[in-house]
C-alpha cells in the first residue's frame, strides 16, 4: 500500500515529474490551474497558480520547465515565475484542454489534448520538436499514458475511453513516427481504465488505472505482472523519482468522489529503478 506524499486534495492531480537536477517532484491540479513541487513528504509544497488549466511539464534546465496549458506550450522560470510563449495548442478550440504529456529521448515533447467534458474524439496527440508542433494522432477522447520504450523504438499512449494502451514505432534518428499505431495492451474485457503510464529502467510499463485504486505493472511484452494498491480510487499518473529513482509516485483525483485520501499524491519504495526524465531541448526561436 502506498503512503501519502502530499495531502493536498487535487480535483484532478496529474503530470508527476521528478526533476533530476532539483531532486523534487512536480505535479499539477489541472482543474485548479495549479502546479506543485516539493522534495520530501514532510515539506509543504510550493504552489504556482496560472490563469488557465495546466497539465504536464518537461524540464529544460534547473530553473526552467516547458509547461503544457489548455491554450499553448510555454517556458516557465521557477524563480521569477515569468512565462515565455512557445507555440499555440488548440488555442481557438474552447472545448479542449491539454492532458497527459512527456518529453522524449530526442528532446521533443509529446502532449495530448481532450474535450473539457470528455467529448468523444475531441482530442489529439501532438509532438513539439525543433520549434514545431506536429499532429500525431487525431480523434482521441482522453489522451493518456505517453511514455517511451526502453529501446526508444516505441512511443506508448492510451485513449482511456477506448480501454487500451497503444504503441507507435519511431525513427531511431529523430523520434518521428514511422508506422501507424497498434494495440499493445488490450484492456477492453477488464474492469479497468488505463490512465497515465511510465516506463522503468527494465522496460516495464507502470499504468495508473482510473477507478481501480491501483497502479498495474506490465512487462515489456505487455503481460500483467503485479499491482500496487493506492488509497484512492481515481489514480491518474505514476512517476519514478527519489535519489535512486526507486520511489514510485502517483497522483489522484477527488472529482466526483468522497474518500479520505482522494486527490492526494502518494509514494512507495520499490525494487525497481526508473529512468531519468528526458530533457526538453529548446531551439532558438
Amino acid at each position: 500500500m502506498m503512503k501519502v506524499f502530499d495531502k493536498t486534495k487535487c480535483k484532478l492531480g496529474e503530470g508527476p515529474l521528478w526533476h533530476p537536477i532539483r531532486q523534487e517532484l512536480f505535479w499539477f491540479d489541472i482543474l485548479s490551474s495549479k502546479m506543485f513541487h516539493k522534495k520530501t513528504p514532510d515539506q509543504h509544497p510550493i504552489v504556482h497558480e496560472f490563469n488557465r488549466m495546466v497539465s504536464a511539464a518537461g524540464w529544460v534546465n534547473k530553473n526552467v520547465l516547458l509547461i503544457a496549458s489548455e491554450t499553448n506550450l510555454f517556458l516557465y522560470d521557477l524563480n521569477t515565475r515569468v512565462e515565455k510563449h512557445l507555440i499555440d495548442l488548440e488555442k481557438d478550440n474552447l472545448k479542449t484542454r491539454s492532458n497527459d504529456g512527456r518529453s522524449d529521448p530526442w528532446g521533443g515533447f509529446w502532449i495530448g489534448t481532450m474535450g473539457k467534458n470528455c467529448e468523444p474524439d475531441a482530442g489529439a496527440i501532438y509532438r513539439y520538436f525543433e520549434g514545431k508542433l506536429k499532429l500525431i494522432i487525431s480523434k482521441v477522447t482522453i489522451s493518456n499514458s505517453i511514455c517511451f520504450s526502453l529501446d526508444k523504438k516505441y512511443c506508448y499512449f492510451s485513449d482511456t475511453a477506448k480501454k487500451n494502451i497503444m504503441r507507435i514505432e519511431l525513427d531511431s534518428d529523430n523520434g518521428s513516427p514511422i508506422k501507424n499505431s497498434e494495440i499493445f495492451i488490450d484492456l477492453a474485457d477488464e474492469v479497468v481504465a488505463p490512465d497515465g503510464s511510465v516506463v522503468d529502467g527494465s522496460g516495464n510499463i507502470w499504468n495508473a488505472q482510473w477507478g481501480s485504486s491501483r497502479v498495474a505493472r506490465y512487462d515489456l511484452y505487455g503481460n500483467f505482472r503485479e499491482q500496487v494498491s493506492v488509497q484512492a480510487s481515481q489514480t491518474s499518473c505514476p512517476a519514478f523519482g527519489g535519489a535512486n529513482l526507486s520511489t514510485l509516485f502517483v497522483t489522484s483525483a477527488n472529482e466526483g468522489v468522497e474518500e479520505k485520501f482522494s486527490g492526494c499524491t502518494f509514494y512507495c519504495d520499490t525494487q525497481f529503478t526508473g529512468q531519468q526524465e528526458n530533457r526538453v531541448i529548446i531551439t532558438q526561436q
